[in-house]
């Protein structure tokens, strides 16, 4: 008997009114729309050039405090306060305007920020105070920047392909940040900070030039959203009644605020730990972004649809590995588990992102997108500070171990809350809830939560 052949999971995966095609190779075939590649080309320069800038602030702040912990921490929270106060509203903003005119107005402040920095530096003007109102004013226009900037993966690449395109982006973003903190280490170890800050605001050039040459035309399927006033109570209101946003959703909350601040805790561990000089702080950075490349390659040529499953065993481990780098003893340990957990951690963004945005339905996408940026770097504010003050009192191997105890408790006990409430919920909404998946299944098509996510994806 002749076997049934099986399409593969990629084209399962898409909309069902447009059948896909089995391709050779899903990355391939997503950096050949011509779109995508200039935005992805555009970003890598330009995110070097911000990792540069990352890694040289923090410097700054040490230089400039005496190896303070909580000034870096208080820098690092006032960059990501905007996000809370200011990030449903850019949201809002990039489901109301043209994308790509409001990503032109916002990597244009951004290359000011920088340059004006670089400028302070430079001239020898620049103090604690100064750094402090410059990252806030680089945090309010990443606020509006980031939902656009996401959501608009969406309006570059057929539905089909938009978890490869996020782990595409993503590993751009770890290419960067390999590249950005060592080039960084050693150029401020031979020139100081101020240069590093002007080479990001001339890398801004890249992405705006990107976004310029990219053709106003939207591939097939994609249309503009509704014309209707966007409300941000329509956003929460479809989260809430989704589960499989809720996850990711909480899950990146949780990860966010406290498992993600490496680029602090990094600094701290190299500094008053290992008594390191800028040139190891940047092998150090590099080691944590060279697993995270890694993980996003792997995920973008893994070929299958991302799951709730995957996402909870990927905080897990990134929980388990973080808690223990804070154990090692020296240097090389350090860096050496660095990798696996910067693996781990761009899996867990990555199949957290990818998730989202295939749950969310097209006209709330970047609202959705939004929220989903406000938990993850809005918690900062908070994170960072308590990092901070976690490495000042206890030392800065504790935080790291703090920080991967809560992250990985996190995920396992938002599946279980979950899956109880999707539980309950269908014992009273009855035979018409059955179209949500369950929050935990193993299957390489996106679960569906209703004819809404039946139609193509936009932006």
């Amino acid at each position: 008997m002749t076997a049934r052949p099986r399409m593969p999971a990629p084209p399962r995966s898409a909309d069902p009114d447009r059948p896909g095609k089995p391709v050779p190779n899903a990355v391939l075939a997503t950096l050949a729309v011509p779109n995508f590649r200039r935005y992805l080309l555009g970003q890598l320069t330009s995110n070097i050039g911000t990792w540069m800038q990352r890694a040289a602030q923090d410097l700054l702040v040490l230089h400039i405090t005496g190896n303070s912990g909580g000034a870096v921490g208080i820098v690092t929270a006032l960059q990501f306060l905007p996000q809370t106060l200011f990030g449903l509203t850019g949201g809002v903003l990039a489901d109301r305007f043209r994308k790509r005119r409001l990503l032109l107005l916002t990597q244009a402040a951004m290359g000011a920020q920088s340059l004006l920095l670089g400028l302070l530096t430079v001239t020898g003007s620049v103090n604690l105070l100064s750094v402090y109102a410059l990252a806030f004013a680089l945090g309010t226009a990443t606020a509006v920047d980031g939902p656009a900037r996401n959501a608009y993966i969406g309006e570059l690449v057929a539905r089909e392909q938009v978890a490869t395109a996020v782990s595409l982006n993503s590993a751009q973003f770890n290419v960067a940040r390999i590249l950005g903190p060592a080039v960084a280490g050693l150029t401020v170890a031979a020139f100081g900070t101020g240069p590093v800050f002007l080479v990001n605001a001339a890398s801004y050039l890249a992405v705006l030039y990107g976004l310029v040459t990219i053709r106003a035309d939207e591939p097939a399927g994609h249309g503009r959203p509704p014309a209707e006033r966007t409300r941000l109570r329509d956003v929460f209101r479809h989260i809430a009644s989704t589960p499989e946003l809720l996850l990711p959703i909480g899950v990146v909350a949780f990860v966010g605020t406290f498992g993600l601040n490496f680029q602090l805790t990094i600094s701290l561990v190299a500094v008053t730990v290992f008594h390191s000089g800028a040139a190891a702080f940047g092998c150090l950075c590099a080691a944590y972004a060279l697993g995270g490349l890694v993980g996003a390659l792997c995920g973008a040529s893994r070929g299958k649809a991302p799951t709730s499953r995957r996402l909870i065993a990927a905080t897990v481990v990134f929980g388990a590995l973080e808690a223990a780098s804070g154990l090692m003893p020296g240097y090389g340990t350090f860096m050496v588990l660095l990798i696996p957990t910067g693996f781990a951690a761009v899996t867990v963004t990555t199949t957290a992102n990818a998730l989202t945005q295939l749950h969310a339905d097209a006209h709330v996408r970047g609202r959705v997108m939004s929220v989903y940026f406000l938990v993850l770097l809005g918690g900062t504010p908070v994170g960072a500070p308590l990092v901070g003050l976690t490495s000042d009192t206890f030392g800065a191997r504790s935080s790291l171990v703090l920080a991967g105890v809560v992250s990985a408790f996190s995920a396992p006990a938002l599946s279980v809350l979950l899956t109880g409430r999707t539980r309950t919920f269908r014992r009273i909404a009855g035979p018409a809830s059955a179209t949500c998946a369950p929050l935990t299944g193993d299957r390489g098509t996106p679960a569906t939560a209703g004819p809404a996510r039946d139609r193509p994806a936009e932006g």
